[in-house]
């Protein structure tokens, strides 16, 4: 079959099966992977003929995807912030909407060796993508799962980045530490949230997607717990669900931090919320 065919055939059953948003872009994105080539072989060579041995490796992977497997699980990777990041079901999968945090930290007016660290870190994404565009910030990461702190140092690794990754239930490996920069993608779903059968989460672990006290449990924890761990005039961001920000907001306000706000995500959504100390 050649491989227009097989785009367009793969593409129709994504679609007929209402898995994905972007049939024909996974369609791709497994060939390639397939094939170990970049996406814009594809386009160049349309009309090339694949071999059996291509086509049944494609056939079992899309298989897969149909069964609603993500993606990023069936290649082992996932596009983070120009960072290619390797990716397993022992953590999330990284958002695009996350990027938008990104940018906002960018943007603040942090010291030049500023210290930071990302709570709850999964694949590395935040942190190591602070760490490819300010260098000189001295960057520290925690998990509470020991397999996802090894997945964020083969990434760290992998970039030949500078970021210290630990095990820590949130602070507590960070004992007698101070940051400018608190950042963290925490648990803030509800265990009865309907989104948790549906799409990629499906397929995600429950300890990084649920929280208690209506998905806030978390986000609390840090908010109180960060203030004993943060410089005089430091910074905390946090992502949210994109119905949370009043409670997050509310929430810091109630700790006493000042400079109180919210941030949207690609879709316009407030997808993370902020505040500062002192």
């Amino acid at each position: 079959m050649r491989i227009d065919a097989l785009i367009a055939s793969a593409t129709q059953a994504l679609a007929d099966a209402h898995i994905s948003e972007t049939p024909q872009l996974d369609a791709q994105l497994l060939l390639c992977f397939v094939l170990d080539k970049p996406r814009t072989y594809l386009y160049t060579w349309p009309e090339k003929t694949l071999d059996a041995v291509t086509l049944s490796r494609f056939e079992t992977l899309l298989t897969r995807r149909l069964q609603g497997e993500p993606i990023a699980h069936l290649t082992g990777e996932r596009e983070f912030w120009s960072l290619t990041l390797e990716v397993n079901p022992s953590t999330l999968i990284p958002r695009p909407d996350t990027e938008a945090l990104i940018e906002h930290i960018l943007a603040l007016p942090l010291p030049e060796a500023a210290q930071v660290v990302d709570l709850g870190t999964g694949t590395g994404a935040i942190a190591l993508a602070l760490a490819s565009e300010m260098p000189r910030w001295q960057m520290h990461a925690v998990d509470l799962q020991q397999p996802a702190v090894e997945l964020a140092c083969r990434n760290r690794d992998r970039h030949g980045l500078r970021v210290d990754i630990r095990q820590s239930s949130w602070f507590e490996a960070l004992s007698g530490l101070k940051f400018d920069l608190i950042v963290s993608n925490p648990p803030y779903i509800e265990a009865d949230d309907p989104h948790l059968s549906q799409g990629d989460v499906r397929f995600e672990p429950l300890s990084a997607l649920v929280a208690d006290n209506n998905g806030l449990a978390d986000i609390e924890h840090i908010i109180e717990k960060g203030r004993d761990f943060l410089n005089d005039g430091g910074t905390m961001v946090l992502e949210h669900g994109f119905e949370q920000a009043g409670a997050v907001r509310q929430l810091f306000e109630q700790y006493g931090y000042q400079q109180v706000g919210s941030g949207k995500d690609l879709a316009g959504k407030d997808r993370f919320s902020f505040g500062r100390l002192g």
